[in-house]
């Protein structure tokens, strides 16, 4: 198929809750049910090209939706060049300004293009992208939350063992620092001392709190130490990982590539993560990581592993991937993990194929 003939013909987008195995009990917040947004991009010459969004929240569904639907009828019969799409949709929402649910409705729509646009090439996307196909290094990041320590240990063996795991992340922030530092050992007790440990604090701590939490737990061999303070504190930020010898990660909260580059510029972490649908899907991942290349910088996901997989195979800096299986039912094929390594398959595009019995019964009315 001739690429430069790929025309956008239209974009449907529907809502499914799922409820999770494991339920997310941060410190500040608490979710059960699971909203996935599932788009599919349609385009004249019958290729569909497929992404979802997870936007936390419920009810951001009944505005994210029509978004998504309106940005299909601006880009109606444009070329599938996604760079261009990504660039068009966000210039089309500037005066309501780049942030918070226009880039996510953007970053829907990019992730879609581009499956599009590797199908239609016949190639999986990180092929498209200039790399090969091949294994990821993974962290599970699927449980661990604020439970008892004791809980906390006998699940992050249940973790190391779904594939074979080096990496778990567990969060923190009980209301008793020692009740933290107590779950770590627990969990460095039964896991080994070979274990990557990353630590979330979910942006639980204000800065005091975070100061004195994270000195506490400097010296316990962890991985990284993420978010213990609100995501756009960069004054912060930048104190925390001038005074601590734990790396600091930041990034899923990132609203496209300029964050980024602001974060690192004043040095406010060691590490960045972005997550795929505020960095601005693959067009705006594919910016950052060549910020994050220039400055040597790790970067990392947040969550979405599939399209993650692909990036991470030409991302200059590529460090962990964050496996989390919370889409998995939605999916005909969910990737493979093994030996902590996420195995991409070597089909075209990014290799989404909707379980359509599973969103038929988890589909919600808005």
């Amino acid at each position: 198929m001739r690429l430069e003939a790929l025309a956008f013909k239209s974009i449907r987008a529907r809502p499914v809750v799922l409820k999770l195995k494991r339920p997310v009990v941060a410190r500040i917040a608490t979710i059960t049910d699971w909203p996935l947004i599932l788009i599919d991009l349609y385009t004249n010459e019958g290729v569909v090209g497929r992404s979802y969004l997870e936007p936390y929240i419920v009810k951001s569904m009944r505005y994210l939706i029509p978004a998504l639907h309106d940005l299909g009828e601006i880009l109606k019969g444009r070329r599938i060049a996604p760079f261009e799409l990504y660039d068009a949709a966000r210039k089309s929402l500037h005066f309501v300004g780049y942030a918070g649910m226009s880039t996510i409705a953007v970053s829907g729509l990019d992730m879609a293009a581009w499956d599009a646009l590797a199908k239609a090439a016949g190639m999986p996307l990180c092929v498209l992208l200039g790399g090969s196909v091949g294994p990821v290094k993974s962290y599970n990041s699927n449980g661990l939350w604020l439970n008892k320590p004791e809980a906390v240990a006998a699940e992050a063996i249940e973790l190391r063992d779904e594939g074979g795991f080096t990496g778990l992340k567990l969060r923190l922030g009980r209301e008793n620092t020692r009740d933290d530092v107590a779950t770590i050992r627990a969990v460095r007790d039964a896991v080994g001392e070979d274990m990557n440990l990353m630590v979330d604090f979910n942006q639980g701590l204000h800065l005091g709190e975070a100061l004195q939490r994270c000195h506490m737990i400097d010296d316990l061999g962890l991985a990284w130490i993420e978010e213990p303070i609100v995501y756009d504190n960069f004054d912060g930020y930048m104190q925390l990982a001038a005074e601590l010898k734990t790396p600091i990660q930041i990034g899923e909260n990132f609203y496209g590539p300029r964050d980024l580059y602001k974060a690192l510029q004043s040095k406010a972490c060691d590490y960045v993560m972005p997550d795929f649908m505020r960095i601005g899907g693959v067009t705006g991942w594919l910016r950052a990581a060549a910020i994050a290349g220039t400055t040597g910088v790790p970067m990392s996901t947040h969550l979405y592993p599939e399209v993650a997989a692909h990036v991470m195979r030409v991302t200059e800096t590529a460090h962990w991937l964050e496996w989390q299986d919370w889409a998995d039912p939605i999916l005909q094929r969910p990737y493979e993990i093994k030996d902590s390594l996420l195995h991409i398959p070597d089909a075209p595009g990014i290799g989404l194929e909707w379980n359509e019995e599973t969103i038929t019964a988890n589909q919600a009315q808005l």
